[in-house]
């Protein structure tokens, strides 16, 4: 004898998404992926009910090239405005800079990947990237 199957439940009534930016994570529960207004700090899935909480944001940190400030910004950022002098700092990716000490005072210095020379925001020295210390840099007055 066939047993009769049950009607689907009706669906959710549809409720438009929210305005403004979004970001998104794996529900701990189903592992669906879910949309969420940036700033929750837990979200509800819609198929299972399960709350998953939402980790913080990763940060990462710069020198201000304005005033030498210690910047901490949400990681991702393309630009950071230093709150001290409002200089617009350029926050770059680990992948996409480069490290190399000033041929003159021997400050760590940060260049892009690709630039040829940096120029040191303590003392205006320009070294040369990847050349030795000898024929490498030259002295800019500023």
């Amino acid at each position: 004898m066939p047993v009769p199957l049950a009607p689907y439940p009706p669906p959710p009534p549809y409720t438009p998404p929210p305005s403004g930016p979004q970001s998104q994570l794996v529900c701990s529960g189903c592992r669906n992926l879910l949309l969420y207004p940036v700033g929750a700090t837990s979200v509800c899935c819609a198929v299972c009910n399960a709350v998953t909480t939402v980790p913080p944001p990763e940060m990462a940190q710069l020198v201000c090239g304005g005033c030498h400030t210690l910047l901490m910004y949400i990681r991702g950022a393309t630009s950071v405005q230093c709150s001290c002098c409002h200089t617009v700092n350029l926050a770059l990716e680990a992948n996409q800079v480069a490290h190399v000490n000033c041929g003159n005072c021997k400050m760590l210095l940060r260049y892009q990947y690709g630039a040829r020379s940096v120029k040191c925001a303590v003392c205006s020295f320009v070294t040369l990237v990847g050349a030795s210390t000898s024929t490498a840099e030259q002295k800019f007055s500023t």
